[in-house]
């Protein structure tokens, strides 16, 4: 299936979005891998997200082509209990149970015994139990967890979590706290957050802030860990027996002493995880209510993501007109000295991907004392990759205007940027407005990217809402129409556009004499 292209770049409409969500949402036969077809196969595809980082998943260090951890431990004895071998399945963390009965057999990452995936997936019996820990700098004022009640000196603390996790939800939940929640798909981008000072804490499990203690030395525990739960393996719904191998093999690693060993090995306390395991009690799957109650919960938070998806796009766009013209402008009447150095910008910028572009703005400018908030380093990374385009578009048009008005407005006596300003970028500017307009409605679909800083647009928030209730098909279809109802004006305008500029040149074909 091809992509449409808007200014040189590729994007996927709104239909091809809503599309992939509707086929992840339907069954398929004979895609969900039973027991019989694992082993005729003869390896268990296991998914993860190994930019999540330890102690579960993660690249060596010291050998970058290996994966570690203890998750990666368990996949392989696990599959040699079902006499296969393990093959990972990489995947971004909050979308992996979008994998089952696809592109994986199980998912083993973490993943919280919640009654929500006791609903919608096969869990397996607990593996390992978890409690919560907040993290916070050594010279923050906060000392426990109650501190978060009151604002701090900035205002609401600012408190980052893994996006869809255990965590996310218990601290939301928290209406008692003066804290503004910010989402990030990896853990490690929430401690160095913490460290630029960004964040002012952080709240994950405790086997991850202890995994990280030595690496992340200026930041320290806040209490003691609390709430918390228990991990399970998700399988797809339709393969009851695959699932019940997997709880079998659990079974008789922690009868012989196996799971005990590896937790021990990587210093995760063997003997209180088996104890912890031996009380757990099974999550009671959760009821799933009507259409019209998810409408009416999840339409409020969706418009207003919405919201922000506007907001990135009439912010970003006007900025990114400005300097995609200047830099048209100085490419072609500038000096010849800066030439080289505006090609060298609008190369670099069409050359590396928007979301390289925004992890630069936002993760690697705090490194050298520049920490910019989301939404700006969201606004100015699509300002700047979109003005590279822009750039181009403009420089088309100023040369589609013809050379003679340049010169008759010298004539005149106008100076060269009065001449620019007042008649040559007028004209160019109606002659682009249509590629403009509809590199405007593309733009709508790549602010998007921004949720890998942690701004939560219209997409990221259909993601998280489809994966925590289940409903991804009925989502998917009011994400849709809202992004229908954002792009469609923009695209009738465009439509406005071109046929004006055709009038008008049909117009002028018929005033100029044969």
């Amino acid at each position: 299936m091809t992509s449409a292209r808007q200014g040189g770049r590729t994007y996927r409409p709104w239909w091809l979005m809503a599309a992939v969500w509707l086929l992840a949402a339907v069954p398929v036969d004979g895609l969900a891998a039973e027991l019989d077809e694992v082993r005729a196969r003869g390896e268990l595809v296991w998914a993860a997200d190994q930019e999540g980082g330890g102690p579960h998943v993660y690249v060596d260090p010291e050998n970058p082509t290996r994966l570690t951890g203890f998750e990666v431990e368990l996949a392989a004895m696990l599959a040699a209990e079902l006499g296969v071998k393990a093959r990972f399945q990489q995947g971004q963390w909050d979308r992996l149970p979008l994998l089952l009965g696809r592109a994986a057999d199980c998912v083993i990452n973490g993943f919280e015994s919640t009654p929500e995936r006791a609903r919608d997936w096969r869990c397996s019996r607990p593996y390992f139990a978890y409690a919560l820990q907040l993290v916070a700098r050594r010279d923050s004022p906060l000392d426990s967890l109650d501190a978060l009640a009151k604002e701090g000196p900035r205002g609401p603390w600012r408190v980052g979590v893994l996006t869809g996790s255990a965590a996310e939800i218990e601290i939301r939940r928290r209406s008692d706290l003066a804290v503004e929640v910010i989402g990030f798909d990896g853990t490690v981008d929430c401690l160095e957050q913490v460290r630029g000072r960004v964040l002012d804490a952080v709240l994950m499990d405790d086997c991850i802030a202890t995994f990280n203690a030595d690496r992340f030395g200026e930041l320290r525990g806040v209490g003691r860990p609390f709430a918390g739960g228990t991990y399970t393996i998700l399988t797809a719904s339709d393969t009851p027996r695959l699932s019940a191998a997997i709880d079998d093999a659990l079974g008789r690693l922690i009868t012989d002493g196996r799971l005990k060993a590896l937790y021990d090995r990587w210093d995760l306390a063997g003997r209180q995880q088996m104890l912890l395991l031996r009380d757990a009690a099974e999550v009671p799957p959760a009821r799933r209510g009507s259409l019209a109650d998810l409408i009416r919960g999840a339409l409020p938070l969706l418009l207003r993501s919405a919201g922000m998806t506007i907001l990135l796009s009439v912010a970003s766009f006007p900025l990114a007109i400005l300097i995609g013209l200047s830099v048209a402008v100085g490419r072609l009447h500038g000096p010849a000295w800066l030439r080289p150095f505006l090609a060298g910008y609008v190369e670099i910028l069409r050359g590396t991907p928007l979301m390289l572009q925004l992890y630069a703005l936002f993760f690697l400018l705090p490194k050298v004392g520049l920490a910019l908030p989301a939404l700006v380093a969201a606004i100015l990374g699509l300002a700047m990759n979109y003005s590279a385009y822009e750039s181009e578009i403009y420089r088309a048009g100023l040369k589609a205007v013809p050379a003679g008005q340049f010169e008759a407005a010298l004539a005149l006596g106008m100076t060269k940027w009065q001449s620019l300003r007042h008649v040559l970028v007028p004209q160019a500017v109606r002659i682009v407005m249509p590629p403009v307009t509809s590199d405007f409605i593309a733009l709508f679909k790549d602010t998007s990217v921004c949720s890998a800083i942690t701004v939560i647009e219209l997409t990221k928030r259909y993601s998280v809402l489809a994966l925590s209730t289940g409903r991804i098909a009925e989502l998917a279809i009011v994400t849709a129409l809202l992004y229908l109802a954002m792009s469609w004006p923009l695209s009738l305008l465009s439509r406005w556009f071109e046929r004006r500029l055709e009038r008008r040149s049909e117009r002028r074909s018929e005033r100029t004499p044969g």
